[in-house]
């Protein structure tokens, strides 16, 4: 599967995640629909499916006039707040959409009907990925606004934290920096949480998403996954970088 992620409003991520064998799109939160369906029209795909994390607005409002531009459009979540919804979700339900394989995990906590996305592609070689919107960022997680600090735990360290160690992390902001400032508070003498913080400045001086990690790199200087470890680990992410090179508004990652 091909993942364009689109970078919109102040600091938002929205992503158009591809089936190269039917050319069909899903998008996952699709906040600026103008933006979206010209990056649609670039790609030669048929958007038919919308999966979006939470109800707040810089994530669901493109969903009805998504819905009126695209006829047969499915919009997909777990929270009956989210404008347009077709089809609600619940936790660990399964959806097929071609090769592409989506387990729904429910992660509560910056809201409570906050779904995460987990896909994959059955015999393929290439690692899985993780939508997971304002639930885990680069570094950090999201504010608790509805949730309580005990769900957040759970769907950090359970739900997302389980996941295959290869998964991309492709989150809801780019907040990178700012958590990574925060996990060097929490660990000043953390070489890896240094060293990522320097790379992630560099990226964002030159307007350049941070976006995706890896789960398994996010257990070396994310606080909030690191706190489960009995022995945290000091050693550096094999992989720190996605590339030098990419459009500052809409970037591929193949799989």
């Amino acid at each position: 599967m091909k993942v364009k992620v689109i970078s919109v409003l102040e600091d938002n991520y929205m992503y158009l995640v591809i089936e190269e064998n039917t050319r069909e799109a899903i998008a996952v939160d699709a906040a600026v629909p103008k933006r979206l369906l010209e990056i649609v029209q670039k790609e030669g795909v048929k958007l038919t499916t919308v999966l979006t994390t939470h109800h707040h607005w810089d994530h669901s409002r493109g969903n009805e006039e998504l819905m009126q531009l695209c006829p047969g459009l499915q919009v997909y979540g777990a929270d009956e707040r989210i404008g347009a919804l077709t089809h609600k979700l619940t936790h660990n339900q399964e959806l097929k959409f071609g090769a592409i394989c989506v387990r729904c995990l429910l992660t509560p906590g910056h809201t409570l009907g906050h779904m995460c996305y987990f896909m994959w592609e059955d015999n393929c070689p290439d690692a899985p990925a993780v939508f997971s919107g304002d639930a885990l960022f680069i570094g950090g997680c999201g504010r608790l606004l509805e949730g309580t600090p005990e769900q957040m735990y759970r769907s950090l360290n359970e739900a997302l934290g389980t996941l295959p160690k290869e998964t991309k992390v492709f989150c809801g902001h780019e907040h990178t920096v700012r958590n990574l400032k925060f996990a060097l508070k929490v660990e000043p003498d953390n070489e890896t949480v240094k060293t990522k913080l320097a790379w992630a400045k560099a990226r964002d001086d030159d307007d350049i998403p941070t976006v995706p990690s890896t789960l398994g790199e996010e257990f070396h200087y994310n606080p909030f996954l690191r706190v489960a470890l009995s022995e945290p680990e000091n050693s550096s992410p094999s992989d720190q970088s996605i590339g030098d090179e990419a459009d500052l508004h809409a970037m591929d990652i193949y799989f």
